[in-house]
């Protein structure tokens, strides 16, 4: 059986979807999805608290940046003691990836043969890619053929449940400072019905002031800040709020609703079906 290092919690997800979670030897600090991988050892690390407010999170993570320090680190000795085959990572996010000189060194602790296969999709059609990517590097090009094919099926039945006229929708990537969720994001909302009128789909998230957004004219704004969870989301709106009065008299009568951008809409695995499936119930209203 190959033995799989996933270096973030996409891949693991992608690789207990395609029922090869017994494979992983280990996972990154941020995996916690699904729960039979809990046990297994962590070989990432980062200096970053991302228990204090997203300001603060966006300030530390700058900091690092600018001072040439990584921001997730790797266990170069736990790597080598698990003896992967195969280590999946990628290259979408400098804040979300191992950096790549740290991959390239990882290279090298490998056992001869092994491979590393770097993800990189930025719209649905490339996460699928991405998802049959690693199925043939498991051997497991049926398991990838029967896991996209449901993943289409629920899409296409979330579109033909959807109502008209369509709600123009925002989706918040980052509270403070602002980004827009890019990537599969707009994609995702038009699976749900809507129209994503703050980011075009498979570009990178963007940076946006809240006059921006008002003048968009919005119907709702969805809440789905990366890396957390619908509770946290609303502690950071909360906050947010009670700082800039001004955005919140701005924005008016826009209902602001969330969406738990950790599991559903930031990893670019197969739970995104499920974000998509959760934006149509916001931006519907619905509970």
């Amino acid at each position: 059986m190959t033995r799989v290092l996933s270096l973030l919690p996409a891949a693991t997800e992608i690789v207990a979807a395609l029922g090869a979670g017994s494979s992983l030897v280990g996972i990154s600090h941020e995996c916690d999805y699904p729960p039979s991988v809990l046990h297994l050892p962590r070989v990432t690390s980062t200096p970053v608290d991302v228990s204090r407010p997203g300001p603060e999170i966006d300030a530390t993570v700058r900091q690092l940046t600018e001072a040439g320090h990584p921001v997730i680190t790797v266990d170069a000795a736990l790597v080598e003691s698990l003896r992967p085959d195969l280590v999946i990572t990628q290259s979408l996010c400098e804040v979300c990836a191992v950096e790549s000189g740290q991959v390239q060194s990882l290279a090298d602790l490998l056992p001869a043969g092994a491979r590393v296969l770097s993800l990189a999709g930025l719209t649905l059609a490339g996460v699928e890619d991405d998802i049959r990517r690693v199925a043939e590097a498991l051997d497991l090009t049926a398991e990838a053929d029967e896991l996209v094919a449901g993943l289409h099926y629920r899409l296409r039945r979330l579109g033909s449940a959807s109502s008209t006229p369509r709600p123009r929708v925002v989706c918040v990537e980052w509270l403070d400072p602002l980004y827009l969720a890019g990537h599969w994001v707009p994609e995702l909302v038009a699976a749900a019905g809507g129209d994503d009128i703050g980011s075009p789909a498979g570009e990178k998230s963007r940076r946006r002031a809240w006059a921006e957004v008002v003048a968009m004219r919005p119907d709702v704004v969805l809440i789905m800040p990366c890396g957390f969870s619908v509770p946290r989301a609303q502690q950071e709106w909360a906050a947010f709020a009670r700082a800039n009065p001004a955005t919140i008299a701005m924005l008016g009568a826009v209902p602001v609703r969330f969406v738990d951008g950790n599991a559903y809409t930031s990893r670019p695995g197969p739970r995104l079906v499920e974000g998509a499936e959760a934006i149509a119930r916001e931006a519907a209203g619905k509970r």
